[in-house]
């Protein structure tokens, strides 16, 4: 048996009326005459399809392309044919309607329907069309309509209580009803004349009128595992970060990631102080560091996820990580969980704000280190949009890493999200609490066909420096949110659990300019609690 799925011909109308009389046998053995087959072939060739078996067309598609806002949801088949004259065919058309599709009884064990709504799917993401609309029948309504409403009908289809050779079929093909339809299809006995309102959306369309400068799916990420040693001065630490983003710039990354506290060597000067007092002192530069960072991305044109530092806001301590923007924007997100560690010898407080942060390369979020432990913070996250997920990271064992590390494998998972982690290694003599370090940076995928096997799509080898540099697929995380072998945030219990902010965000304004030391006191943090 050969089987082949293509474009219809003119020559194929002997077959084709064949089987249209066939198929339609109980409703009359209606079919298309030959000048109707003819028209839609010169009109949109590309959007009519047949399976031929064994040199024999046994199924087929017919299809217009219609500027659907020029008849909304309540129109009959009359209507969206133009009375079968198909003079509603739009060659700009942004939707394709499916007129026509059948399958030879005696080839329906062979899933020949599936094959023709594929080749649709492929035209509408080629000609980059919104979707698929089309009216379907309900040929088993005839049987339960003594018993139930249409609604519930449909219902008790999706939930596969009962079958419809139509319905069923359409909704195993990822089409969803949207409306039910009546008075349809005048002599349609089987259905009623009643019919679904059948939606398909094409998850790759892009509205040219609204794309943005930058529309690439593709970003590259450039992830530093920072080298933590003793620097001569502040100028030293910068001529450092410098380099990593000449090099990620050189291969025309879109991110440069740090870690957490990536600027702590600057701490051996105050070593012979308290630790609450020595980090207060490093906390003193940030101002200067921030400045730097952000002249830093618009140079070199990458977005900076600029690691963490501390920072001193109306007298209490904060772990902040900065997003500076190649455009010369940035803005900050405060750690929110903080270690017993970083309570024991810093005396630092956490943040209360929770919320995703636009790039021109997507949605993003920020969590630092012992955050990405935390689930609900990335849920939120997710449920804002974002599409990765970056974690500046400290951790000075390998146990305390794996934390990190697993955790943030899950929150690429869970989340439908890339995960970015990046870490200091090695030793800082002459830094109390800051002696040693290990760390594995990465960045983690989700868990499908999509994806690696293993969910990693880039590791750097342990305890070394070095810079990571991998690209991540945003189209993919659409892909697998609307067609994985498993869809975790469509597939939430949200009528039995959620997860919910007590308060929405009153974040600080984004900042086009920097602030000085005396203007960022008068700044009142914004507050958010988690339930």
């Amino acid at each position: 048996m050969h089987i082949q799925t293509r474009t219809l011909q003119k020559s194929d109308y002997a077959d084709l009326k064949e089987s249209m009389i066939e198929v339609y046998s109980g409703i009359g053995g209606d079919y298309w005459e030959k000048n109707l087959i003819d028209k839609l072939l010169k009109i949109f060739p590309e959007g009519q399809f047949c399976v031929e078996v064994d040199g024999k067309v046994v199924a087929c598609s017919l299809a217009i392309r219609v500027k659907y806002s020029d008849f909304g949801d309540n129109h009959t088949y009359e209507e969206i044919t133009g009375n079968y004259s198909f003079d509603t065919h739009n060659p700009k058309g942004n939707w394709l309607y499916g007129i026509e599709l059948f399958v030879h009884p005696e080839y329906r064990d062979l899933r020949l329907g599936r094959r023709l709504y594929d080749a649709r799917k492929e035209l509408c993401e080629s000609l980059n069309l919104k979707g698929i609309m089309a009216g379907g029948r309900i040929p088993n309504y005839v049987r339960y309509a003594g018993e139930m409403s249409p609604r519930e009908f449909i219902a008790k289809v999706k939930q596969k209580e009962i079958y419809d050779p139509t319905l069923t079929f359409q909704l195993s093909n990822d089409f969803h009803v949207k409306k039910v339809l009546r008075g349809y299809l005048p002599g349609d006995s089987e259905s009623l004349e009643y019919a679904t309102l059948l939606e398909w959306n094409n998850i790759y369309y892009v509205d040219e009128k609204k794309k943005k400068p930058h529309t690439n799916d593709i970003i590259r990420l450039g992830v530093v595992q920072w080298q933590m040693r003793l620097f001569p001065n502040m100028q030293a630490l910068l001529e450092q970060v410098e380099f990593f983003a000449d090099s990620v710039s050189d291969y025309k990354a879109d991110f440069l990631v740090l870690p957490e506290f990536f600027n702590t060597p600057l701490m051996a000067d105050y070593n012979d102080l308290p630790g609450p007092v020595a980090i207060r002192k490093l906390a003193e530069v940030t101002h200067e560091v921030r400045q730097r960072l952000s002249e830093l991305a618009i140079s070199y044109n990458v977005n900076i996820v600029g690691g963490s530092m501390p920072l001193i806001d109306e007298g209490k301590l904060y772990n902040v990580a900065y997003l500076y923007r190649r455009d010369g924007s940035f803005e900050e997100y405060r750690k929110i969980h903080i270690t017993p560690n970083e309570v024991r010898h810093y005396g630092m407080v956490g943040g209360n704000e929770i919320r995703t942060f636009d790039t021109d390369c997507g949605k993003i979020g920020l969590l630092i280190c012992y955050d990405v432990e935390f689930p609900e913070l990335s849920r939120i996250l997710a449920d804002q949009g974002m599409q990765i997920l970056f974690v500046p990271f400290l951790t000075d064992t390998q146990n305390g890493y794996n934390r990190v590390r697993h955790c943030a494998m899950a929150r690429a998972i869970e989340n439908e999200c890339y995960v970015a982690i990046s870490g200091c290694v090695g030793n800082l003599p002459r830094v109390a609490n800051m002696d040693i370090h290990y760390a594995q940076s990465a960045v983690f995928t989700p868990s499908d066909f999509q994806f690696p096997n293993n969910a990693i799509k880039a590791e750097s080898t342990p305890n070394t420096e070095m810079v990571l540099i991998t690209d991540v697929d945003l189209s993919l995380l659409t892909e697998l949110h609307e067609q994985g072998s498993v869809q975790i945030l469509k597939d939430r219990r949200t009528d039995l659990y959620d997860i919910t902010m007590k308060r929405q965000a009153r974040h600080k304004p984004e900042k086009k300019k920097e602030l000085s030391a005396e203007e960022e006191l008068k700044v009142l943090p914004p507050v958010i609690v988690v339930q």
